[in-house]
């Protein structure tokens, strides 16, 4: 058995990339009483920062991109190009003197954030044969669940040690090396044009796209419905002392990675059956770390299950698009939105369950539940293909 091809250096360049914006997404999260008091507004309004940023991603990121396609802008151009406006819209951040003004950067990171990373998508694509791209995409996604494990507690050391413009100016650094080794290194793609614009457009009526488009807002809502309230249901549920919770994190962000690589091994050659697979785990680690109890042990199994399927899913649910249509820009950053919007939805129908009254293990039941509809929305399909596969009588 031949030894599988070296993925190119470009392809860890565009990791890199995504787990700067990534990083710079979630880090508010590990500094909020710092920002805090440096504006003097509430906890509340600080967590908005993040809300502002997915905003941005879910809404803009796809006219920012139909725009640079209808302008003739190649992948390469486009990317370095919005790389240098989120550098600009981050070192903004970092100098802000008012809350308005850090708003307003976070907005334009969001928006150029959704579509960078589906550049970065379409870039990697193009970069390996189609019976890499599963492999490539869980590399590239890599970025994406190191930011959890080490982005934002990394972050947060430098916020604790340095202040938070410290931490703020770190990760422009970092997107700034990545734009300009994007630039020197990346491989110059065709310039889409007018006709790419429509032939993409065209794209998007494809059924087997929005069915794609749809497990994958799913599999993302169903892990953010209970992974946004893990914490206190660690602490008041299952029992952890609050100085136990990172590491249990960082386990959880260890087994994202694990299940990202595995997951990127089977999803060119195995997409349905990989999503099929995840989606079962996820559904029965859910629901049994909703009825675990005082059980210990199975209350982290569980917690650790969710960690190795849910986002760990990534690349079989990009490997799924890539299947139903072309792999361009706004396909890709369309994606992102969507994924982007699961996870609003997720987190909201989460807190929905608690402020219900249900109690905080009923985000548990929400992602199982919303789990569970993923599942059947890969059911149909998986099996339409394996009878499509069947030799006939």
């Amino acid at each position: 058995m031949s030894a599988r091809p070296k993925l190119p250096f470009t392809i860890y360049l565009l990791g890199a990339t995504i787990f700067s914006l990534v990083t710079a997404e979630f880090m508010v999260a590990g500094m909020m009483p710092a920002l805090a008091e440096a504006f003097s507004v509430s906890l509340g309004e600080v967590g908005n920062l993040i809300a502002f940023y997915a905003l941005g991603m879910a809404l803009g990121g796809p006219p920012v991109t139909m725009l640079l396609l209808s302008r003739g802008i190649g992948s390469k151009q486009a990317l370095v190009g919005l790389l240098a406006v989120y550098v600009l819209a981050g070192a903004l951040a970092a100098a802000a003197t008012s809350y308005p003004v850090l708003a307003v950067a976070r907005i334009i990171m969001g928006v150029s954030s959704a579509a960078c990373i589906g550049l970065c998508m379409t870039l990697c694509a193009a970069m390996v044969s189609n019976q890499e791209r599963g492999r490539a995409v869980s590399v590239v996604l890599a970025g994406l669940m190191l930011s959890p494990v080490a982005g934002v507690p990394l972050t947060a050391w430098i916020e604790q040690h340095h202040g938070w413009r410290a931490s703020s100016w770190a990760v422009v650094g970092l997107a700034l090396v990545c734009t300009l080794l994007a630039a020197m290194r990346l491989p110059k793609g065709e310039a889409g044009g007018e006709a790419r614009l429509g032939e993409q457009i065209r794209t998007l009526r494809t059924r087997r796209l929005w069915g794609a488009y749809l497990t994958s807002g799913l599999i993302i809502g169903a892990t953010f419905a209970a992974f946004s309230y893990c914490t206190p249901i660690l602490i008041q549920e299952v029992g952890l002392a609050p100085g136990q919770v990172a590491p249990m994190l960082a386990l959880y962000g260890v087994a994202n990675l694990i299940g990202n690589m595995v997951v990127g091994r089977f999803a060119d050659s195995h997409t349905f059956t990989a999503l099929g697979l995840g989606l079962v785990v996820l559904v029965l680690a859910m629901s049994g770390f909703a009825v675990a109890g005082d059980n210990l042990w199975l209350n982290l199994t569980c917690f650790i299950a969710i960690g190795l399927t849910g986002v760990a899913l990534n690349p079989a649910m990009v490997a799924r698009v890539m299947k139903a249509a072309e792999p361009g820009a706004l396909v890709n950053t369309l994606h992102t939105s969507v994924i982007t919007a699961g996870l609003a939805f997720g987190s909201w129908a989460g807190g929905a369950a608690i402020e219900a009254g249900y109690g905080l293990r009923a985000p548990l039941w929400v992602g199982a539940g919303i789990a569970l509809l993923g599942l059947l929305s890969v059911i149909r399909p998986l099996a339409s293909r394996r009878v499509a596969a069947s030799p006939c009588a």
